[in-house]
């Protein structure tokens, strides 16, 4: 099969919030839009995920207020494993945390509760921008 008539690559998610409701939500919203969509429901266990399988993950979805560590915190390690790494944050606090985190390269943030259309919006701008800028 020639390289024009492969199928293309569906962009893959993760998503990291300890609420399994969000979790459920993120993963039939974003898997019916067609994307690869993996779930961690702790912030240890996403950066695990991120870290074994960062090549093929394109964005991630995380959560702020977590029990083991917060938002910024993983994103930190994120970063570590790929400068490069592409994050929203999804929280229900405004903080100055997320203008700091913007600073050092998050993507930007979805106040929660968010509006599906909404987040959906900004998952569809973070990957167009990702694809404008690979060669």
């Amino acid at each position: 099969m020639s390289t024009a008539e492969q199928p293309a690559r569906q962009p893959q998610i993760l998503a990291i919030d300890d609420e399994p409701e969000i979790l459920n939500i993120l993963d039939l919203l974003l898997t019916g839009e067609g994307y690869r969509v993996l779930t961690a429901p702790a912030a240890a266990e996403g950066v695990d995920l991120y870290e074994r399988l960062w090549p093929d993950i394109d964005l991630v979805l995380l959560d702020f207020l977590m029990p083991e560590m917060t938002g910024d915190i993983v994103f930190e390690h994120l970063q570590r494993i790929n400068p490069a790494v592409r994050a929203l944050l999804l929280t229900a606090c405004d903080s100055p945390v997320a203008a700091r985190m913007l600073e050092r390269g998050l993507r930007g943030y979805i106040q929660k509760p968010f509006y599906l259309e909404d987040l959906l919006a900004r998952v569809r701008e973070q990957l167009a921008q990702q694809e404008e800028a690979q060669p």
